[in-house]
């Protein structure tokens, strides 16, 4: 399959069925990169690394890169998790079993993002503020354990979204292997499937801090309104959440496929949420997609990694 192609200007994504691979090509008519190429990739890159500290959430990138570190490099390899006002207690424990089943070192480390000047402003930049805290402690962690990488979960669909944290992560060095070598996001949910992960279908995850409009102050006590309304839409058996916290309106995403569904229990999740403060307790028609919040920005204003 080794064969020129000639498509100017275009970029082109092909999907062998014979090979199941996805296959990538660029103008130029040469084949870039297969997904079995790219975790070769990756696992060359964390081979040549020797030792690394993970920052680990349990979400699909990192429990995935966690996995492959594990791997290559053994007990060379330490993931830390950040437990903090932000980070449901779910999301926790799920880390935490997930460290326990590749038998990874693990260790805790509690954060108070609320305390870190220019957080709880929420102004655009808010993640930079949480990101450079979190990973100047990641770095003093693994300075301390003789580590000499420090690694988030960034895949290479992140270069073009709005990511403050990833000026964080170039100011102190931190590497992203999965966007090194090329891993978007569908690349690792397949990988993982392969692999075994219970990650590779779950849906994505962000802070809870990403529920409030840009210039809303976060407080614990929204975090927890916010938190306590999206656990009871998963416990109604809801898959792709998200709350919008407008004030004294609950703007609520799921997937379009959801929608129905929602619509159908209306009432008794109207019933919920009033009961947790809100007011208005509306549904998003356009359904759950990741940077609704991001819409609001200038483009001087978003903060990608190009």
């Amino acid at each position: 399959m080794k064969a020129l192609l000639f498509f100017p200007c275009l970029h082109y994504i092909f999907t062998n069925l014979y090979y199941n691979q996805l296959v990538y090509f660029d103008w130029g008519g040469v084949i870039l990169i297969t997904i079995d190429e790219k975790m070769g990739n990756l696992k060359e890159i964390v081979r040549e690394m020797g030792s690394a500290l993970v920052a680990f959430s349990g979400g699909v990138d990192s429990t995935f890169l966690l996995k492959v570190c594990r791997e290559v490099l053994g007990d060379k390899v330490l993931a830390v998790t950040a437990n903090s006002e932000t980070y449901p207690i779910r999301e926790f424990e799920e880390a935490k079993r997930l460290a326990v089943q590749f038998n990874a070192r693990h260790e805790v480390i509690e954060t108070l993002e609320l305390e870190i000047e220019g957080f709880s402003k929420n102004q655009p930049d808010r993640c930079y503020h949480c990101k450079h805290e979190l990973f100047s402690k990641l770095t003093e962690i693994a300075k301390k354990d003789g580590i000499k990488y420090v690694l988030d979960g960034s895949n290479y669909d992140d270069r073009n979204d709005h990511r403050p944290g990833m000026r964080a992560a170039r100011q102190l060095e931190v590497r992203s292997p999965l966007k090194e070598a090329q891993m978007t996001k569908e690349d690792i949910r397949t990988l993982s499937r392969e692999m075994g992960l219970s990650t590779w279908n779950k849906p994505s995850f962000a802070c809870l801090s990403s529920r409030f409009p840009y210039g809303q102050g976060i407080t614990i006590e929204k975090l927890q309104k916010v938190n306590e309304a999206e656990e009871y839409l998963r416990e109604l058996g809801f898959y792709e959440i998200r709350v919008r916290h407008h004030g004294e309106m609950a703007r609520i995403e799921v997937s379009k496929s959801e929608i129905l569904k929602l619509a159908q229990v209306g009432e008794k999740v109207s019933a919920k949420f009033k009961g947790l403060g809100f007011i208005y307790v509306t549904m998003d028609l356009e359904g759950y997609r990741t940077g609704s919040m991001n819409l609001t920005l200038s483009e001087d204003q978003i903060c990608t990694n190009e």
